[in-house]
């Protein structure tokens, strides 16, 4: 393993270097995906892997997949590492049963007689009209279920680092990837790098306000946190990474900072993560200068209309609302903010990102 510094990569790159770090020391482990020799390459992560695992350990998955994630749970328990990779978080759904029923329930059955190291990489975000059906994030659907590890990376060093970790877990990883996020660039330690699935870190410190985000809503609250740092505003924001197992203790040390916090869930605002971290942190007795506030989507399914979905998503104008709510900021401040925000995005439309990220999507 090194942590020493590497090239500037983007997350989509980084994960194409842990799954050929893994299949090149470990010959157990298995790739199998939906679209594996597709020209996209699953989003550029599968790219020329092929010449890494060979024809045998890259398994082109015919849309079965309850049936095929049901042979990777096999292929786990027999001694194998199987890779899943799912285009969409939905097309798990087929797969709910085999997943929930026996991946994460296969080591406490059998009494720990039963490994099932499997991981299974699930696509989540938005654009291009994608509506109901595939516009869904689903963490806290797998997070429900003990026995999973679910991690949700943001940045490129983490991308790389936990995927890492999740090939080498003796039991299942649910890895969702924000397709926003494959394109964003950072620097990367080269070679066998693995990093602890260990619950969130800081991407920013401050001292006025907590914001917590996961995947994606961590990269707008950095925006809304930069924009208000114009304003005298110090906010400090937490990449929550890990949902499960959701380690609680940064959060807690920052909102007993604070005395404040934000939430902005990538998911549904309803029973999402953000409510299952304010409960928590009620019942552990911090004391809020402030209600905390929840972000999230909204409870209603995804519209396919680029002009129906211009409220429906969060992002760094409605954090610097929330923000500038719970410190009772002077209007002027929010104003100033969230134009800096709209100037900077120009004219673009909603659903697809600017040019803070990269990519087709």
């Amino acid at each position: 393993m090194t942590t020493e510094p590497g090239q500037v990569i983007s997350t989509a790159q980084a994960i194409r270097d842990a799954l050929a770090e893994a299949g090149r020391a470990d010959p157990s482990v298995m790739l199998f995906a939906e679209g594996v020799r597709d020209p996209n390459g699953f989003w550029g992560t599968l790219a020329n892997l092929e010449q890494v695992y060979g024809r045998d350990r890259m398994i082109e998955m015919p849309v079965a997949e309850n049936g095929l994630v049901g042979i990777a749970i096999g292929a786990a328990m027999a001694g194998k590492r199987p890779v899943i990779s799912l285009q969409r978080v939905e097309f798990a759904l087929l797969a709910l049963e085999q997943l929930a029923n026996n991946a994460a329930k296969g080591h406490y059955a059998s009494n720990g007689l039963h490994k099932v190291p499997l991981v299974v990489r699930l696509v989540v975000g938005r654009g291009w009209g994608q509506g109901p059906a595939h516009s869904q994030s689903l963490e806290t659907m797998f997070a429900m279920f003990p026995g999973f590890k679910v991690i949700m990376p943001t940045h490129p060093a983490d991308a790389k680092g936990m995927l890492a970790a999740a090939v080498r877990d003796d039991n299942p990883v649910i890895v969702i990837e924000h397709r926003w996020c494959h394109y964003v660039e950072g620097q990367v330690p080269d070679g066998d790098y693995v990093a602890p699935i260990d619950g969130p870190k800081v991407v920013q410190p401050g001292s006025d306000v907590t914001v917590v985000g996961s995947s994606y809503m961590t990269l707008e609250a950095e925006r809304a946190a930069k924009v208000l740092g114009d304003q005298g505003v110090s906010a400090e924001v937490l990449d929550l990474r890990v949902i499960r197992p959701l380690n609680m203790e940064l959060i807690r040390q920052s909102v007993a900072k604070t005395g404040r916090l934000v939430v902005v869930d990538t998911g549904f605002k309803m029973l999402g993560i953000g409510a299952e971290i304010v409960s928590q942190l009620v019942e552990s007795g911090v004391e809020f200068a402030a209600p905390p506030v929840r972000l999230g989507l909204p409870d209603h399914p995804t519209p396919s209309s680029r002009g129906l979905i211009g409220d429906y998503y969060p992002d760094a104008q409605r954090i610097v609302d929330a923000i500038g709510g719970v410190l009772d900021l002077d209007t002027d401040k929010v104003a100033a903010a969230k134009t800096a925000i709209e100037v900077a995005r120009g004219d673009l439309p909603v659903d697809v990102p600017d040019q803070y990220f990269k990519g087709p999507f």
